[in-house]
């Protein structure tokens, strides 16, 4: 099975996977948001980060991969009442656009082998302009002992080498490693091992 057959096949469930409320990092970082703005969701999947970021006020495209997730991210825009743009492109190859967005938010989109990952997180610093905000979460190696999401091979985890590698050139940068009981949707529950990145361009 392909990873595009495997999360269609994961999406198609009638259930939002991985709940519908933000992400609580995402969610504690409403401070930061500015007012108005565009920002951009990495492979939101079906809709919950995007949703909330529209909820704040935002412009938001959210991008994904997954034609049934993304059916189900514009349903749930809809049963909120906000707008939501949705673009079908698998993040390892989309064409980023130059200074495009005032945020960035990218939350467990641990898909991409080494090589793949290094051409979006380029993506990433070329689409969010000067002065803009990036918002990421994603697991550690220490994820693989707890098993209850993510990636099983240890090189798609994020270690604070590699994210402080990718951003030195940001003018503000804030990593933080910890564990905590997620409980997001049946997909993400249990103890993790996560790293939190907040990054100023």
């Amino acid at each position: 099975m392909s990873e595009f057959e495997r999360w269609e096949t994961r999406f198609s469930a009638a259930e939002y996977i991985f709940g519908t409320a933000p992400n609580a990092f995402l969610a504690a970082q409403k401070p930061l948001l500015p007012q108005v703005g565009r920002a951009l969701a990495v492979a939101d999947g079906e809709g919950r980060n995007g949703v909330w970021l529209a909820e704040q006020g935002l412009e938001v495209l959210s991008l994904d991969f997954s034609p049934t997730a993304q059916a189900k991210a514009r349903t749930l825009a809809q049963a909120r009442n906000v707008a939501l743009t949705t673009e079908l492109a698998d993040a390892t190859t989309w064409r980023w656009p130059e200074a495009a967005f005032d945020v960035i938010v990218v939350i467990f989109t641990q898909f991409a082998n080494p090589s793949e990952r290094t051409r979006m997180f380029a993506g990433m610093r070329k689409a969010l302009k000067p002065g803009g905000l990036l918002l990421m979460q994603g697991y550690t190696p220490r994820q693989l002992q707890y098993g209850t999401g993510g990636p099983k091979q240890v090189e798609q985890l994020y270690t604070r080498d590699l994210l402080e590698r990718e951003f030195a050139g940001f003018s503000e940068l804030r990593i933080e490693e910890y564990d905590c009981d997620m409980q997001e949707g049946s997909a993400h529950a249990g103890m993790s091992a996560v790293i939190d990145l907040v990054g100023t361009k």
